[in-house]
């Protein structure tokens, strides 16, 4: 790629990053509001919502990329596929926001979605083991898909609680995939890795360090849905030296967390899908870190898994599960932190 082409990328995300932030800034003076109450970090009532500037921004770059860049396209119908499913979490996640549904309907709205993205044919037909190769996994694939679509989306929305945490989390998690897959020729995961940054990077500054609005569900859920379609994307449908597993070291702060929590919650007896804040961020909140503190750990570990990404690809095949394990030594670490910062303030079983 030249310098020039580069050049011109950069403009047009800033452009689509201006047109984010005026939609963030529409957003604002609609006050679809997020009132506070015991399980929420913040003590009076803030606009949400923020995250319709990060879609439209997609939406608008996705149609331009369609229309004038056919070399970053993906083949029908996994283009459309891409569309259809963004424009349908998109929807879901919104009305989520305007009607808070409970945990069961959005969870079944979030299936109709991932069902739209999984019949195009974005679902992985194989996986690659260390000291294997590649083994076919043939109709697995689907709900396979379907589960990791699931998992990751609602992994952003739980860990979306604190300024900046995960809109900052997914910036640098497209920041380096879109890298990476520019290096590789992987034109369709860089042309929607940028565009996405370009979106959040218009509604980040209205929401950190302090929050003039929330990206909502319709923020997080997005941003989690694409990553984990990009996800597939890189891993499955290009011709290129690509890894599933590029995401889910970009966000393993985010996966650890949520897994971390549902484990402990089930191991205890909770009902995993009751309202809680018992997630380690909000622990680590709870017993005295400030929040932004918190929120940039999070970006360290997302920094951390960007530069696992870089050692996985050009390590030997024999090396890489030692890579892809490398992210649970800070994951480990803070968990100790936080349990030991819990029990201090006697938090007890941390609810």
């Amino acid at each position: 790629m030249t310098a020039a082409a580069i050049l011109r990328h950069l403009a047009f995300a800033a452009l689509l990053a201006l047109f984010s932030a005026g939609i963030v800034r529409a957003m604002i003076a609609v006050r679809v509001m997020d009132t506070p109450d015991s399980r929420k970090a913040h003590d009076r009532p803030t606009p949400k919502g923020g995250g319709v500037g990060i879609v439209l921004a997609f939406l608008l770059g996705i149609a331009i990329l369609y229309r004038f860049a056919e070399f970053a396209r993906l083949a029908d119908p996994y283009f459309r596929g891409v569309i259809e499913a963004s424009v349908a979490i998109a929807v879901v996640a919104f009305f989520d926001d305007l009607y808070d549904w409970p945990f069961m309907v959005k969870l079944g709205a979030q299936v109709l979605a991932a069902a739209v993205a999984v019949s195009s044919g974005l679902y992985i037909e194989d996986y690659r083991l260390p000291y294997i190769g590649a083994v076919p996994i043939g109709w697995l694939g689907v709900p396979i898909t379907a589960v990791w679509l699931l998992f990751t989306t609602n992994a952003m929305n739980f860990i979306d609680g604190l300024n900046g945490l995960a809109s900052g989390v997914s910036l640098i998690a497209c920041l380096f995939l879109a890298g990476i897959a520019a290096v590789h020729g992987s034109w369709f995961a860089y042309a929607a890795c940028g565009l996405l940054a370009a979106g959040i990077a218009g509604f980040l500054p209205f929401n950190f360090p302090k929050a003039r609005i929330f990206m909502g569900d319709v923020g997080s859920q997005f941003c989690g849905f694409m990553l984990a379609v990009l996800a597939v994307v890189a891993g499955r449908i290009e011709g290129v030296p690509l890894s599933f597993m590029l995401v889910p070291l970009l966000l393993s702060g985010v996966l650890f967390d949520v897994a971390f929590t549902l484990v402990r919650r089930a191991w205890q007896g909770e009902a995993v899908t009751k309202p809680h804040r018992g997630h380690l961020y909000q622990i680590a909140h709870r017993s005295g870190v400030p929040p932004v503190a918190v929120a940039l750990i999070h970006w360290g570990f997302a920094v951390f898994g960007g530069l696992c990404c870089l050692l996985f690809i050009v390590e030997p095949r024999v090396v890489k599960p030692i890579v892809a394990l490398l992210p649970l030594l800070p994951q480990l670490g803070w968990t100790w932190y936080v349990v030991r910062r819990a029990r201090a303030v006697g938090l007890g079983r941390w609810g």
